[in-house]
């Protein structure tokens, strides 16, 4: 980490600076022939190549004098006694993601789950970040992990599962109440997934697959219930109407046979009782290929 602060320490500017520097003393030593000015030059550039920094648009140093905080930095450039001051960390102010995870968690009905989440955060005030947290993405991302474990303890499995937003909201509030006085807010919680065990999955897709089948067979015994009820009407009004009841089967006769090609076999007295010879012969006439 302090590796990575230095280099980018050494911006461009500092560095441009350094070599017109070192080149303007070598060349003035050349001019006057005197060595010291070489020396001089070199010096003056050092000391620009460590006092001049850059700071990038979504970023803030805190200057740090002989060990006492003195004051934010950035965007942009400016100027440190070196050795003298000293720059924390930078600090990005644009919004990040950590991703975190719960494994084999126990949800309140004692079922345990995997459950992998993402957080949204940023720094709103770098002074307390630098100040108030030795290392706040560290922070950030175990303080995650901790509250994404309560709140899976004080949700049922069927919560989670089809409730994700609620926990995910749950988790940004605890989120939120721990990381405002080190200057982060969590801006949202996403959870990504939730795992069960697989012969936990197992049952529950049989229970589902059980579920489907008694909602069928109820659905199909209503519907056959139905049927029955218009039946039972039917019958009725065929009762205290024959002509209607023979005016039924002729249509079914004809259903039967408008297609070509079929034929029916009606027993006789059926023939005789609804007189129907006419209306046969007319039809198999109709029904007949020209």
């Amino acid at each position: 980490m302090m590796r990575k602060v230095r280099i980018e320490e050494l911006n461009g500017v500092a560095v441009l600076i350094f070599i017109v520097c070192t080149l303007g003393g070598v060349a003035a030593s050349q001019a006057v022939h005197r060595n010291g000015l070489a020396i001089a030059g070199a010096l003056v550039g050092l000391y620009f190549l460590f006092a001049i920094k850059v700071v990038r648009q979504w970023e803030k140093v805190a200057v740090l004098r002989l060990g006492r905080f003195v004051g934010l930095r950035g965007p942009g450039l400016f100027h440190i006694i070196p050795v003298i001051e000293t720059l924390s960390p930078y600090v990005d102010q644009r919004v990040r993601v950590a991703s975190v995870s719960a494994e084999s968690t126990l949800t309140r009905d004692t079922v345990p789950v995997n459950v992998d989440a993402i957080v949204f955060w940023m720094v709103w005030n770098a002074e307390k970040s630098i100040l108030e947290v030795e290392n706040f993405v560290d922070a950030i991302t175990l303080s995650a992990q901790t509250g994404l474990r309560e709140s899976i303890g004080r949700h049922e499995l069927a919560q989670m599962i089809t409730e994700r937003e609620t926990l995910g909201r749950e988790l940004q509030r605890i989120l939120d109440e721990k990381t405002n006085p080190w200057g982060i807010t969590v801006q949202s919680v996403e959870i990504r997934d939730v795992k069960i065990p697989q012969t936990l999955e197992d049952a529950m897709s049989r229970q589902a697959q059980a579920e489907r089948e008694r909602q069928a067979r109820n659905i199909l015994g209503q519907a056959e219930t139905e049927i029955a009820d218009k039946f039972a009407q039917a019958a009725a009004t065929y009762k205290n109407d024959p002509t209607a009841l023979h005016l039924r089967a002729m249509n079914m006769l004809y259903e039967a046979i408008k297609e070509r090609g079929s034929m029916v076999i009606v027993p006789s007295s059926a023939v005789e009782t609804m007189g129907l010879g006419g209306t046969l012969a007319t039809a198999s006439l109709g029904g007949a290929k020209p």
